[in-house]
């Protein structure tokens, strides 16, 4: 591979002042209550779970099925609509807002990524955007989800599969990056 010359990265300039989820105390407050209540592996009740991330600026519905080992960000900028279910070791880093509408299902160790870096900046820069899960929408086990995409009413992302764009409603998409291999046909 060629070197091409110019500006490199320079993390020694790396700056994300702008960024300000939230007060030192709020943000220590939210990572103990995480820890002890949310990200651990005992299986406390989904209605425990539910009424602390609420506690802490989460809008949730009701019939939320959170299980164990769920790690959360930032609950403030999580809304949650009714009869979702969130597996084992899922992992919402929601630097920014996460809308995930009823009767989405995100399956064990599926990933909803909102922020990156500008690879195109010398100072590496921080990069947030939201991400939308329609209604029925399944984001399957150890799939990830983008900053900035929006997955369609009853998409399904398959498993281990990466969304960098957005997702057509009752598409099924595959791979990294994923794709769409055909439409998903649900029956009663």
């Amino acid at each position: 591979m060629e070197k091409i010359s110019g500006t490199q990265t320079n993390l020694s300039v790396y700056n994300n002042d702008w960024y300000n989820p939230g007060s030192f105390p709020k943000l220590v407050t939210w990572y103990l209550i995480n820890r002890l209540f949310i990200h651990t592996h005992i299986p406390y009740p989904s209605a425990l779970k539910v009424a602390l991330l609420r506690l802490f600026g989460a809008k949730i519905g009701k019939g939320v099925v959170i299980k164990p080992k769920v790690n959360i960000k930032y609950p403030w900028y999580l809304h949650i609509g009714d009869h979702v279910w969130i597996g084992e070791e899922v992992w919402i880093d929601n630097l920014t807002l996460v809308i995930i509408e009823s009767n989405a299902c995100l399956s064990q160790g599926a990933m909803l990524l909102t922020g990156n870096h500008n690879y195109r900046k010398s100072t590496f820069d921080l990069i947030v955007k939201p991400i939308t899960l329609g209604p029925g929408s399944w984001i399957g086990a150890k799939a990830t989800v983008c900053p900035g995409v929006q997955v369609g009413s009853h998409a399904l992302l398959t498993v281990g599969s990466v969304a960098t764009s957005h997702l057509e409603p009752f598409g099924i998409y595959q791979g990294n990056p994923a794709k769409y291999v055909k439409t998903r046909i649900i029956t009663s």
